[in-house]
């Protein structure tokens, strides 16, 4: 079993930073992808940011330029850097693990409004 422990949500103003970790503890494959979604309210689920194990990364065309995906394989953690934040930003962030099968964590609200 996978747990994934995300952290780093808040409020903040546009134009403003932020920085998401997960943590993922329990049985988890080196090969495994790391990412990050969101939902916004009365919207589906997204992909905002993904990051192999080898460390290649996408985005989703909204965020380019302005979030940076990372992780770190010793600590089993990614992280998503995110610059230059808009209203339409504003959503529940989900870490996400998949290798074979996917796992999700709770979520951390993120709000970007003045």
């Amino acid at each position: 079993q996978v747990q994934l422990v995300e952290s780093g949500g808040g409020l903040v103003q546009p134009g403003g930073s932020l920085r998401l970790s997960c943590a993922a503890s329990g049985s988890i494959s080196s090969r495994s992808t790391m990412g990050w979604y969101r939902q916004a309210p009365g919207k589906q689920r997204e992909l905002v940011a993904a990051i192999t194990s080898s460390g290649s990364t996408n985005y989703a065309d909204s965020v380019k330029g302005r979030f940076t995906i990372s992780r770190d394989n010793a600590k089993n953690t990614v992280y998503l850097q995110m610059n230059s934040l808009k209203p339409e930003d504003t959503a529940v962030y989900y870490c996400n693990l998949r290798y074979a099968v996917q796992y999700w964590g709770q979520g951390t609200l993120v709000t970007v409004s003045s």
